[in-house]
């Protein structure tokens, strides 16, 4: 059967979390809309810890946190828990305070299985009348800083008013063709993970670091994505990992390794099968400037969150309903607004440089963690990072006022934790390094 993409309004190159959330709601606001993903859709998608603003995003894709716990999608996550190799530990959870006017906060959210929520957005983008596309996008064509069309493998020119590139971190595809500024946070990282039979029900997400002393943290994530599964996954350095590789192990004995070092997890791994893990590299990083005049970027495409952040969800799902929205508001334009299209592109900023600068510097980064002690690092991002969350999803900032007056409270709180990064570089230990709080 031969697609006929002439009459198409909107094309999403990407068809990830953002790109097909993105899609459900250009199609949902009457517009008609291709989504464009390769048949090697079948990756392991990461981001299974959600933070507390996530709820609501999926629940407006027709998603409600109650079906994904009905449906076995999902499990409860109400705190999160930091565990250090010296045993001490730290619960963070919202405050009761967070439930009362004005806020009305949620104090639970969830962990979610990837594979079956990305199945299921897929459907609902698809009945919402998504055309599907399995491709993948190899060239963009530009007249200046407009797009005019995008080129697949297997040969089809597609053009359309409205461009998004929710390509992925990797691609970043209309970031590197218009050269966009780049900001990088931290070295390269590469995560490894599987997944296990969960051995009783669990209700928090536990990270188990790895920070005795002067050097760049590394650390295993316990999830539980749904009752009977849970996802155990290392993160590190790409330095760290190409060390162990110089010295041959192989990336299971890294895995295995790691886990041994927390007797919680070493049943997982002494279980762990002998094929490699699960792996990917990434570089966290933020683009400036993610707009032009007929196209917008979303999603990992536009700003790698951290993943011990628990934001990347949360961030592709708000990326995705904000540019919708600007495209839906000016599909009778010739072209989106300068102004809302550049306000979008200051928010996708200005968060993703407050998540990543504050996980670098606070908890990553030795000085703060040896000075302070790790566990009250963890309350210095922490406390901020929520909050920041909640009061985004509270105010929805949309206008030149309430994006920018956001953006400087941004800015205040990372020039805050960069004087204190500044002062405990320079200083010696209070205590030893992973104190107890």
């Amino acid at each position: 059967m031969t697609n006929d993409f002439s009459q198409i309004d909107v094309t999403v190159v990407g068809g990830g979390l953002a790109g097909m959330a993105a899609a459900f709601h250009l199609a949902k606001g009457g517009l008609r809309v291709v989504c464009i993903e390769p048949e090697t859709a079948n990756r392991d998608p990461v981001g299974e810890s959600l933070d507390w603003s996530a709820p609501d995003l999926l629940a407006a894709l027709g998603l409600p946190m109650a079906r994904l716990l009905d449906e076995g999608f999902a499990t409860y996550k109400r705190h999160v828990t930091l565990r250090l190799r010296s045993g001490a530990f730290e619960h963070y959870e919202p405050s009761d305070w967070l439930t009362r006017p004005p806020f009305n906060v949620e104090l639970r959210t969830i962990h979610v299985d990837r594979t079956k929520l990305d199945a299921a957005l897929r459907d609902i983008a698809i009945k919402a009348g998504v055309l599907w596309l399995r491709d993948k996008v190899v060239r963009v064509e530009r007249s200046q800083h407009t797009v005019t069309s995008v080129v697949t493998q297997g040969g089809a020119q597609i053009s359309s008013q409205w461009y998004l590139d929710a390509s992925g971190s990797t691609a970043s595809l209309f970031p590197r063709l218009f050269n966009l500024p780049a900001y990088e946070f931290g070295p390269k990282k590469v995560a490894m993970w599987d997944y296990f039979p969960a051995p009783l029900p669990l209700e928090g997400t536990t990270l188990n670091a790895d920070c005795e002393g002067p050097f760049y943290m590394s650390w295993v994530w316990q999830i539980p994505i749904n009752p009977g599964t849970i996802s155990v996954g290392y993160v590190a350095s790409g330095e760290a990992i190409a060390d162990k590789r110089r010295q041959g192990m192989s990336l299971p004995n890294i895995f295995r390794e790691q886990l041994d070092n927390f007797p919680e997890l070493r049943p997982f791994a002494q279980s762990a099968a002998e094929v490699s893990p699960r792996t990917t590299s990434f570089s966290c990083r933020a683009y400036g400037n993610t707009n032009g005049p007929n196209w917008l970027v979303i999603g990992e495409s536009a700003a790698m969150v951290d993943p011990m952040t628990s934001n990347g969800v949360t961030a592709a799902l708000r990326h995705a309903e904000e540019a919708s929205k600007i495209i839906v508001s000016s599909r009778n334009d010739r072209q989106l607004p300068w102004l809302s299209r550049r306000l979008y592109s200051r928010r996708v900023l200005y968060m993703a440089n407050f998540f990543n600068s504050g996980i670098e510097k606070i908890i990553y980064d030795w000085p703060v963690r040896n000075r302070i002690g790790a566990l009250r690092a963890g309350d210095v991002y922490t406390i901020p990072a929520w909050s920041m969350n909640n009061i985004y999803s509270r105010i929805r900032p949309s206008g030149i006022v309430s994006t920018f007056l956001f953006g400087a409270f941004l800015t205040t709180l990372r020039f805050a934790m960069n004087l204190l990064y500044f002062f405990c570089a320079r200083s010696k230990p209070a205590a030893p390094a992973c104190a107890t709080s």
